[in-house]
């Protein structure tokens, strides 16, 4: 029988080039290249010349594709014409044999001027191996196999090979011409496996834009440096010490003035660099470590043209623990060809040769990217910035799904939700008719972005349902998943959304090439499902839950805050709260702030404090955790320690105002020193240059002017209820009962509705547990407007928690004569019941 190979699944003693002619994913016969390119033409041809057994016309094919002048064409047509004798179907041995023989020395010719080729390795070794040539097989088949596992059939074939040996196999005779052909060629073909290693030497060269990016760059560089061989750094007008970092590091500076072109930008600093590869990064990306010599040892496969890295961008605010991983195309050739399109979101992979599956590899080569974060964009006013100059592509005419997409994104980071679900929309439409759709990296991100996006803008059905459209396109592609139950928890069906939510756990993380949000397939759908579980009263479970997070993802920050609230709403005591959110690891500021504010909530003030004292040592120039440290502190009655604090954050800063209202309030409640008048209007006066809004200000006068014995004023605006009845309320929480004496009356003036007034003083005495004062506000309604709902129920509330259960019942029946299903009037029911 003749030896020969064929385009169905290979035979067990036939290997394999990996071939489907049928168009499945990853094969040629998915690549977009046009039927009349020359590649595709000279095989078309070779199968027509083969099947007139015209060997010679075959054999003069491989000549003609060595004039083709584009390299990636020309590689392409020879693999293409070795595929179409390796798969055509042949009895007789005379012609069979010559035209494996043919492959076997056209493949070694090409070997023999460039060995790194895992393709053409595999192809050789193949025709090798259906002459009977086991030995240059298996060579050839290792070589491959060592620089390209991922080539298709190549694993398969060193096995064959193995398999062979061991059913002691004899090579069919074959004719002498052919016989004296392998004599020669054999060794040959031995000769070219053992040079197929990766090349030494090669160089690479980073490749920057940047502008203003002096906090980011020193990072950057010094995490890089050490994996390139130039740093190319091309500077567009900064105005801080970016230019002066880039020096200190060793790179080459050149200067460019800005034209509104990032692609532009890039190819200035291509264009200057002299390494063999180009690695390129942005000043907020950082190459991990301990991936550096992974990196360096990139440069050595010379039979790729690029390579994808893994990036993870950091999502959300600092510290917050979400990320989307990627791959990201970084690294490529320093061919003059391969430069950037587009004003931004510039592109340049359509430069290269994306047609050659094995041109391009995705590595394991981490880079971290922090310019997503939320702090760091609204810091650099990314998205206004992206928004004009994609709106100015826009206006000339741009009109691509992947346009549309990017401003979707920047609307979207904007917080103008509708205009980006709008160009989402359109990307979609665009994408439906082109067939070659799921081979644009940015596909699975638009439609994440999409579905995301009809759930923000409460579109929930037409989310889910057009959810299921991408899932159908995009199989276990879990984000998608963890909308659709977000948008079924929306809805009101918590069953489904828990279902559902169980699902994304079970599928796990999508792949990178999904752009996948990481945590999509654990703890952010784990803490979706403890918050649900909540929600359904399930306390227990959703406990449960976030302390897995806890454990398996301690990087994760956003469960702290919830699991610590849910342990103390079942009772935990809470050290032991502490002790279980701390773990074995150190909290970061962050997790401390977020333990401690329901530490504060719950009543465990000095457990709260400490949390924040150690998060301000760790972070001492943090105002958010000053302003919350204060609070804690005021919340104890340390007065002027809550002062002292925030007193850094002066009338200029931003958080300046608030820290002014919280130094006038502790001077003014203060009862344990006669605070001097001096001070106090030194406090006024330091709100008044913060910008303290005239409502808080207004009274904090007022209330400074009873320490003279001035009157409460006749009236105050009723924008001023909210600052005089919360710091009506501090007092209360301080015992501060001679201060409060002293504001009361200024929070009645304030221009309110009477029987609103009383409703909220009212329903403040109940939260504080005054309860005589609550019953005689609702009195006062009562005699004032009559016995409605709102003050029967006031009154159930205040004789429930005074343990007169009798007259709570008797308030709640009456409630219930008027509106029979009063949901407040059954919970007190049950509580008394209780």
């Amino acid at each position: 029988m003749a030896l020969r190979l064929t385009d169905a699944a290979p035979e067990p003693d036939r290997p394999s080039t990996g071939l489907r002619l049928s168009g499945a994913p990853g094969t040629e016969a998915t690549k977009k290249v046009a039927d009349d390119h020359a590649p595709h033409a000279l095989r078309a041809r070779a199968a027509a010349l083969l099947a007139q057994r015209d060997l010679d016309g075959y054999a003069a094919l491989w000549s003609e594709a060595a004039g083709i002048d584009d390299v990636h064409r020309r590689y392409q047509a020879h693999c293409l014409l070795a595929e179409a004798g390796l798969a055509h179907r042949e009895e007789s041995m005379q012609f069979v044999s010559g035209m494996f023989a043919t492959i076997a020395l056209r493949t070694v010719e090409l070997l023999e001027i460039e060995p790194r080729e895992p393709r053409l390795l595999n192809l050789a070794g193949i025709a090798f191996y259906e002459l009977g040539e086991l030995g240059p097989a298996e060579a050839l088949f290792n070589a491959a196999f060592a620089m390209a596992p991922e080539i298709p059939g190549v694993a398969g074939n060193r096995k064959e090979i193995q398999r062979r040996r061991k059913s002691n196999f004899q090579r069919p005779k074959l004719p002498a011409p052919v016989m004296a052909a392998l004599h020669e060629l054999a060794p040959r073909g031995k000769r070219v496996a053992a040079k197929a290693k990766p090349a030494e030497g090669l160089t690479l060269s980073l490749c920057m834009i940047v502008k203003d990016e002096e906090e980011m760059l020193p990072q950057c560089l010094a995490a890089v440096r050490d994996a390139v061989d130039e740093m190319i750094v091309v500077d567009t007008g900064s105005s801080d010490r970016t230019v002066e970092i880039a020096e200190e590091f060793g790179a080459k500076v050149l200067h460019h003035e800005w034209n509104g072109s990032f692609s532009d930008a890039r190819n200035v600093s291509f264009d200057a660099a002299t390494s063999d590869w180009i690695m390129y990064l942005d000043a907020d990306e950082v190459l991990i470590e301990d991936d550096v010599d992974r990196l360096r040892a990139l440069t050595g496969r010379t039979w790729r043209e690029a390579f994808y890295l893994i990036e993870t961008n950091f999502t959300g605010a600092v510290e917050d623990g979400t990320s989307v991983n990627h791959n990201a195309l970084r690294v490529f050739r320093n061919r003059p060809e391969y430069r950037f399109d587009g004003r931004i979101h510039e592109q340049i992979a359509q430069n290269l040769p994306g047609w050659l599956p094995e041109r391009t590899e995705i590595t394991d080569v981490r880079v971290e990217h922090y310019g997503y974060l939320g702090v760091v964009r609204d810091a650099k006013e990314k998205s206004r910035r992206n928004l004009d100059l994609l709106l100015k592509q826009s206006e000339e005419g741009v009109d691509t799904a992947f346009h549309h997409y990017n401003l979707g994104s920047e609307y979207s980071g904007a917080g103008e939700q509708a205009k980006a679900l709008e160009h989402f929309e359109r990307a979609w439409a665009k994408l439906q008719d082109d067939p070659e759709m799921l081979s644009y990296g940015f596909v699975p991100s638009c439609c994440a972005r999409l579905v995301q996006s009809l759930r923000i803008n409460t579109r929930f059905e037409d989310c889910i349902a057009r959810g299921d459209e991408v899932l159908a396109l995009l199989p276990g592609f879990t984000d998608i998943v963890l909308e659709q139950a977000h948008a079924t928890r929306a809805l009101g069906d918590l069953d489904r959304a828990g279902e559902l939510l169980e699902t994304c756990i079970e599928m796990g993380d999508a792949p990178s090439n999904y752009s996948a949000t990481v945590g999509c397939g654990s703890f952010l759908a784990q803490t979706s499902l403890a918050d649900l579980r909540r929600a359904q009263g399930r306390l227990e479970d959703a406990e449960r839950l976030l302390l897995d997070v806890r454990t398996e993802f301690p990087q994760f920050l956003s469960a702290v805050e919830p699991l610590a609230e849910i342990m103390l709403v079942r009772g935990g005591e809470p050290e032991a709260v502490v002790e279980a959110v701390e773990g074995d690891g150190d909290l970061s500021a962050a997790a401390r702030f977020m333990l401690a504010v329901p530490l504060h909530e719950r009543g465990a003030a000095e457990l709260a404090e400490v949390q924040l004292r150690q998060a301000l040592d760790a972070q001492p120039d943090n105002p958010p955790l000053r302003l919350a440290l204060s609070e804690t502190l005021l919340s104890q009655a340390k007065l002027t320690e809550a002062a002292e604090v925030v007193d850094p954050l002066g009338p200029d800063s931003d958080w300046g105002a608030a820290a002014a209202r919280t130094i006038c309030f502790a001077a003014l409640a203060d009862e344990e020193r006669d605070v001097p008048g001096e001070e106090l209007d030194a406090a006024l006066d330091r709100a008044r240059a913060s910008g303290l809004p005239d409502p808080d200000l207004q009274v904090l006068t007022a209330w400074r002017g009873r320490r003279d014995g001035v009157a409460a004023p006749p009236s105050l605006p009723a924008a001023s209820a909210a600052s005089g009845l919360t710091m009506l309320e501090a007092l209360l929480r301080l015992e501060a009962f001679n201060r409060f004496a002293e504001l009361l009356p200024i929070v009645e003036s304030i221009a309110l509705p009477w029987r609103e007034r009383h409703e909220r003083l009212a329903t403040m005495y109940l939260r504080r547990g005054f309860l005589e004062s609550a019953a005689d506000e609702w009195v006062a309604v009562v005699q004032e407007s009559g016995a409605d709902v709102p003050a029967l129920l006031g009154l159930a509330q205040v004789a429930a928690m005074r343990g007169m259960n009798d007259d709570a019942a008797v308030f709640v029946e009456e409630v219930k004569k008027i509106e029979p299903a009063n949901p407040v009037a059954n919970k007190i029911l049950e509580l008394i019941a209780a």
